[in-house]
């Protein structure tokens, strides 16, 4: 396992962290980070400054390559370009995207077709009866050929990644996809979309900045909404944490330690420690003690063999616990967040694994019962983000109205697929891309193809996939019918 320091001063907080990474299959990512309070004085200034101008430093290689490629693309015919034109005047009827690495962002798909958070008729809070999103047609893209993301990074391919992102987003705008895997040829008639959720915590961390430059450049009036801002969020907002009179004001209080359980790239990204921390600064509180377990496999075992899912979850968090205890942590995790859209389809196993450390001698006689909360605070960012989505498409007004939805269409669903044509492509045994291959791409290669976007379908899904879906998420489930 390889160790290093990492001590930053991002945004307007003060976080100093200690980052211990493993890459080698099955090892682990562990973050502890002490977040002080907001920094004062010149020297804080400027090291915030040049932390933005570092981030800002490094996206034009990228973004602006993916910009240059779609206006030099007008027409949308090549890959990962899309027609402009089609969001000139109004754009409410069209359809919302939604994206993720693989299945994992079904769970927010799940989220946003079930929820039932608002008065349709008066946009406040509250339920009515109806789905929030009734009204609404979905383009959901899955890039299960380039799964996982999260360890783009610690491959050091984040450019790849961050432009792996942009064409996902290239082709929710587009109308461009392949009928099938073997297709001799794309054809254009998906729909292009309204707003994009972002339903992956590390495309989220990587990408969103980016995806925002780009709308902006393109002038294209589409939302943006990701995963990462909307759990954070819930941090700060803690159900019937209000103090009285006679309480201490929540600045003062001693929040519990958050975990934050993520994949290996989310938790190198700092994502969400530096959101967390803006969101309970804002609300006044004392910013908490945030802990980070990247797991490596656990969304890739959710994926393909769930049933193996229980040993990686264990050993994620046992290390998580023992990294916390040994870097001296005494506070109770009261809230744990999954930081990965795959973890909450696991989170039954998630729970029984923090609750078999609190209550038993299973780590081998060294009880952790004093660093777990007799009851944790879960925060799955999945329904938050759907309420977010909802409110920022109520602002814009663009809600899909009654009359609209009775015009032609349906929910359409995506998947990645290794292109078997592409020259050059190299496959494992199974059918998927080569991991050496997978990880040796080069950026700014926007005319290779070594993957295409099909139509998802049963068929193209491992049967320990339907059967999550089919169990768990059932309005996905009928739109796979």
């Amino acid at each position: 396992m390889r160790t290093f320091l990492l001590r930053t001063r991002p945004f307007v907080w003060s976080i100093a962290g200690a980052i211990f990474c493993g890459l080698a299959a099955g090892s682990v990512f562990s973050t502890r980070t002490a977040i002080a309070q907001p920094p004062t004085g010149a020297k804080s200034s400027q090291a915030a400054v040049l932390v933005q101008e570092a981030e800002a430093a490094r996206a034009p290689d990228v973004t602006a390559g993916m910009i240059e490629h779609a206006r030099a693309h007008p027409s949308g015919q090549a890959a990962y370009s899309f027609d402009a034109s089609a969001f000139r005047g109004d754009v409410s009827d069209l359809p919302i995207g939604v994206f993720d690495s693989g299945i994992g962002g079904l769970t927010v798909l799940e989220a946003i077709l079930a929820l039932d958070a608002y008065d349709n008729e008066t946009l406040r809070p509250g339920p009515d009866g109806r789905k929030d999103f009734e009204n609404e047609r979905f383009v959901y893209l899955g890039d299960q050929a380039n799964m996982p993301y999260g360890n783009y990074a610690a491959s050091g391919k984040e450019d790849y990644l961050r432009e792996l992102i942009l064409k996902d987003v290239s082709f929710l705008l587009g109308r461009r996809y392949y009928p099938s895997a073997t297709a001799s040829q794309p054809v254009y008639d998906k729909p292009p979309v309204k707003a994009i959720v972002i339903a992956c915590n590390t495309a989220t961390a990587y990408g969103l900045e980016d995806i925002r430059r780009a709308m902006e450049a393109w002038q294209l009036p589409v939302i943006v909404v990701g995963v990462v801002e909307a759990g954070a969020a819930e941090v700060a907002n803690p159900p019937g944490d209000r103090p009285r009179q006679s309480e201490k004001p929540q600045s003062m209080k001693s929040p519990g330690t958050v975990a934050v359980l993520a994949t290996v790239g989310t938790c190198s990204s700092m994502a969400y420690p530096r959101a967390i921390g803006r969101a309970v600064g804002l609300a006044g509180q004392r910013v908490p003690t945030i802990i980070q377990q990247g797991s490596v496999d656990l969304a890739k075992a959710i994926e393909e063999n769930p049933a193996a899912a229980g040993e990686h979850i264990r050993h994620d968090v046992l290390a998580l616990l023992e990294e916390y205890r040994r870097t001296g942590g005494s506070e109770p995790i009261s809230t744990v967040v999954l930081g990965c859209t795959h973890f909450p389809l696991v989170q039954d196993q998630i729970a029984a694994a923090f609750e078999q450390f609190r209550s038993s001698d299973a780590s081998g006689g060294n009880s952790f019962a004093a660093l777990i909360a007799e009851e944790i605070r879960w925060i799955d960012p999945a329904e938050l983000t759907a309420k977010a989505l909802f409110r920022e498409l109520a602002k814009a007004r663009l809600r899909r109205t009654a009359d609209e939805a009775t015009a032609a269409g349906e929910d359409l669903l995506f998947l990645s697929v290794p292109n078997r044509d592409w020259p050059g492509v190299q496959l494992n045994d199974n059918g998927g891309l080569d991991h050496d291959y997978k990880y040796g791409r080069e950026v700014g290669q926007l005319s290779a193809e070594s993957t295409r976007y099909v139509p998802m379908t049963q068929e193209r899904l491992p049967a320990s996939s339907l059967n999550l879906i089919r169990n768990r998420l059932p309005e996905v489930w009928k739109r796979l019918q």
